[in-house]
């Protein structure tokens, strides 16, 4: 069993050399849970003599939602043969806190394993973890094999499962294809002032209200708005009627984190070409372009009412 087990660290090991693991060797305890879904309270002390594998995510985080059928995956091919998948959601935005959208979130996404609301990031800081998504392999003994963040590295994960659980490999494969984004896409844009990033207005991005303008030339992995806003540290909030929102940005696909508290119809044109429409009412991932076109594009987001929230932009 020690040497499965030391496989199954170096298998974990191979696909997550971009990152440094963190310093543990036992599986700490959650910590500071606010609620449980799908399950009663579990802790890892009554876990040990299973395999237990932890999947941190966040609702609004693109990556994660993608991920998600291969954690369902494994929990229903596993659940009866010594596997526990435990969920903790630890929120990057403000409206993830609040336990009826988690709840909402678990219900559209279609997960049936146990999920703990981390609101407050204890669990996440006593694992000392620092991505969305990010999993963690503990053996029987309650001691901690590996991590893999991010997408892809499915069948490497699976096999790490199968042999803590004394079960033969499955060849090189068998996991489904995960869709990777091309060279040179745009990264995560944050809108608040708190880790804001491509902010190409001619006025500052810091926290206040005021009027914004577009450059007439908008460099790529950046966005401008236009109109009177409010800037926070989360978010950016059209302030008034009849604003603009500009992102020229390199993918194939966009995806905007935005709230709103009624519905607010959006005009969506991606190189002057219309979008299907798209309604913002209450906090989640919202698809603005949806293609196999992995080029520079130039988005042009029309917004009528005020009250629009917008916390970030995200690509594939």
């Amino acid at each position: 069993m020690k040497k499965l087990m030391l496989f199954a660290g170096l298998l974990l090991g191979a696909m997550s050399s971009s990152a440094s693991a963190p310093a543990l060797t036992q599986a700490p305890e959650f910590a500071g849970i606010d609620h449980w879904f799908n399950s009663p309270p579990l802790s890892m002390s009554d876990l040990r003599g299973k395999v237990v594998l932890i999947d941190f995510w966040a609702y609004s985080c693109i990556n994660c939602v993608r991920a998600m059928p291969h954690v369902e995956h494994l929990y229903e091919t596993y659940k009866d043969k010594g596997l526990v998948v435990i969920g903790v959601h630890s929120p990057e935005f403000d409206f993830e806190h609040d336990p009826a959208n988690v709840q909402a979130a678990i219900g559209q996404i279609g997960v049936t394993y146990p999920v703990a609301m981390d609101s407050r990031l204890a669990t996440w800081h006593a694992w000392h973890n620092q991505y969305w998504p990010a999993e963690y392999l503990v053996d029987q003994d309650g001691r901690l094999i590996g991590h893999h963040y991010g997408e892809d590295g499915y069948d490497k994960m699976e096999n790490a499962i199968r042999l803590l659980l004394g079960l033969n490999m499955l060849p090189a494969g068998n996991a489904a294809d995960v869709f990777k984004p091309g060279p040179g896409d745009t990264p995560e844009l944050h809108l608040g002032s708190s880790g804001q990033e491509g902010f190409g207005s001619v006025e500052s991005g810091s926290d206040g209200t005021r009027r914004f303008s577009v450059p007439a030339q908008l460099a790529v992995h950046k966005f401008a708005l236009a109109g009177q806003w409010e800037i926070t540290r989360q978010y950016a909030r059209a302030v008034s009627a009849q604003v603009e929102l500009q992102l020229r940005f390199k993918a194939a696909k966009l995806y905007m984190v935005a709230s709103a508290d009624r519905a607010i119809p959006l005009d969506v044109t991606v190189d002057g070409n219309p979008q299907p429409p798209v309604i913002v009412q209450g906090s989640r991932l919202y698809t603005l372009f949806d293609s196999h076109d992995d080029r520079e594009h130039l988005l042009r987001l029309r917004v009528s009412q005020a009250d629009l929230r917008v916390y970030s932009f995200t690509f594939g």
